[in-house]
């Protein structure tokens, strides 16, 4: 497949590091921290509640998997995993996503602000192509994270 529905963006195989039956893992075109990720559910579903049963098992088992493997390649000690769901929430992709971000000690001066600037890193970078890092630059994270994955 050369591209994948991201909500309202259409997503490069190159920067899909996993896909399961039911979900796939992408880089971040603007990651918060170096390492931040998304897992989405292959359907595009815009809210968490409108999720089936098998989505729902195969996103957070390709979430844990994904977590792992970020958490060690980027040697982080901790993880942040969240969901924004619904525009109230900060969810600017109408497509249920799970943000997984390695965390490091003392990575923000006030460890809760990870959560301000995820809050603001989409909106703020949405209309702004300049920020966002190159395709080349994605291609390269998502094929080392491919090949981390396939090693034992």
């Amino acid at each position: 497949m050369s591209t994948l529905r991201f909500g309202q963006h259409l997503i490069k195989a190159s920067a899909v590091f996993l896909q399961t039956d039911l979900s796939f893992a992408l880089v971040n075109r603007k990651p918060v921290v170096p390492g931040h990720v998304l897992v989405c559910p292959l359907r595009p579903v815009e809210r968490f509640r409108d999720l089936q049963p098998d989505e729902l098992a195969d996103l957070f088992s390709a979430t844990q998997r994904v977590a792992n493997l970020v958490e060690k390649h980027f040697n982080a000690t901790s993880l942040t995993v969240a969901i924004q769901d619904g525009p109230e929430a900060g969810q600017t992709v109408r497509h249920v996503h799970v943000h997984v971000l390695p965390r490091r000690k003392g990575d923000f001066e006030r460890n809760d602000s990870i959560y301000d600037e995820l809050q603001k890193h989409d909106g703020e970078t949405e209309d702004c192509p300049s920020m966002w890092r190159s395709e080349e630059e994605m291609a390269a994270e998502a094929a080392e994270l491919r090949t981390q994955l396939q090693t034992p």
